[in-house]
């Protein structure tokens, strides 16, 4: 990124030597993201965020299907950017329906078939959800809506550093990513949008990204994003032994935690991404340990790091069946590739020192301990 903050940095849309330096380094970095993940560079369209790609996915698909249908299916467990813009939708005239998931996070191929009628235009589904890590049947949908005359959306943020992603397997029109989920810059992100599909710009002014996202481009972030991309995904040898290690650590992770009385894994099983250790501690607010973890030294949060302010419980955890007291409970750890087996040790030893201390310190155990202690009636 740096030749872009310090030599490179004109303006891409100007036609002179210094736009069009930063203009190839613009295009290159739009190959690199197209062969990534199956697309031509043409159908990739850079954005703020992965949170922007999301809007521009759900709002700009949705209003320019709108004369053919104003029906949106999405599920109960997507990010905030997508059920938010499926809010607005909603307050625009648009019917959302949002499908159940079962225990694990994952939705019923067979549910979104039958969700479909003549006035759906788009479904949107997340290859891999941010809070509990469930991978979703991705491709199974795809050919669902392929074969329904249905635009399709995959909200591929979180699985990218660790999913093989392919457009054409996969039968999407619409997927989204964000550099900084690949360790690449915060701040920027990408759209694939599949040539033909109609698309309403949601940022309008100047003409760049094909009329498609007004704005001069970040040029080093979206030279960052790429790199990043290539970085994690390019080798899939080298991908899938850091997703195994990485598998290894989160399992040995799990196997800690729930063996603390009081712990359970969230999310499914088998199905989740190699990095996601998602549980709830009950009798805890997860807030409140997330504290306590950070003074002792070790990083976590109580679900999507978007919602971490919030002090409602997780929307996902809800949608998994989980009551309200019981997800209040939700602690989401991440192991990553600079993450040893040694860290893991010491990360059981802070959380079990600190969910300890807290249950001793609760009212409820305060109150049972004054209880034992008060004198026996007369």
């Amino acid at each position: 990124m740096l030749p872009y903050l310090t030599e490179h940095f004109g303006n891409p849309s100007s036609i002179h030597a210094a736009g069009r330096r930063a203009r190839q380094g613009l295009d290159e970095a739009r190959e690199t993201v197209a062969a990534l993940i199956g697309g031509k560079p043409r159908e990739i369209v850079f954005t703020g965020s992965g949170s922007e790609a999301d809007n521009l996915a759900l709002k700009g698909a949705a209003w320019a299907a709108s004369a053919r249908g104003r029906h949106v299916i999405t599920t109960a467990v997507e990010h905030k950017a997508v059920l938010q813009s499926c809010a607005v939708l909603e307050r625009q005239g648009f019917d959302i329906t949002y499908l159940a998931v079962d225990a694990s996070g994952r939705v019923d191929p067979g549910a979104v078939e039958e969700a479909i009628t003549e006035r759906t235009t788009l479904v949107s589904v997340m290859a891999a959800n941010n809070e509990v890590g469930t991978i979703q049947p991705v491709r199974e949908i795809g050919n669902v809506c392929r074969s329904r005359g249905v635009l399709y959306h995959v909200d591929a943020i979180q699985a990218a550093p660790f999913l093989p992603i392919d457009v054409d397997a996969w039968q999407v029109d619409l997927l989204s990513l964000s550099a900084h989920k690949v360790y690449g810059p915060k701040g920027v992100g990408a759209l694939f949008v599949r040539q033909g599909t109609a698309l309403l710009p949601q940022v309008q002014g100047g003409a760049q990204e094909r009329q498609r996202r007004a704005g001069t481009e970040n040029v080093a972030s979206i030279v960052g994003l790429a790199r990043a991309f290539a970085l994690v995904a390019a080798d899939g040898a080298a991908r899938a032994d850091e997703n195994a290690r990485q598998s290894i650590l989160r399992d040995r992770l799990l196997a800690g935690l729930t063996e603390i009385d009081g712990v359970h894994t969230t999310g499914h099983p088998t199905e989740r991404l190699p990095n996601s250790a998602s549980v709830v501690v009950r009798g805890i607010e997860g807030g409140d340990l997330v504290a306590a973890l950070d003074l002792a030294g070790l990083q976590a949060s109580t679900g999507s790091a978007c919602t971490t302010g919030s002090v409602e419980p997780s929307h996902v955890l809800l949608a998994l069946g989980l009551d309200d007291d019981v997800a209040r409970g939700s602690l989401r750890l991440t192991v990553g590739r600079g993450t040893t087996e040694q860290e893991i040790g010491s990360a059981l030893d802070i959380l079990r020192g600190c969910i300890t201390r807290m249950r001793a310190t609760s009212p409820e155990a305060v109150a049972t301990e004054a209880d034992t202690r008060a004198p026996a009636p007369a």
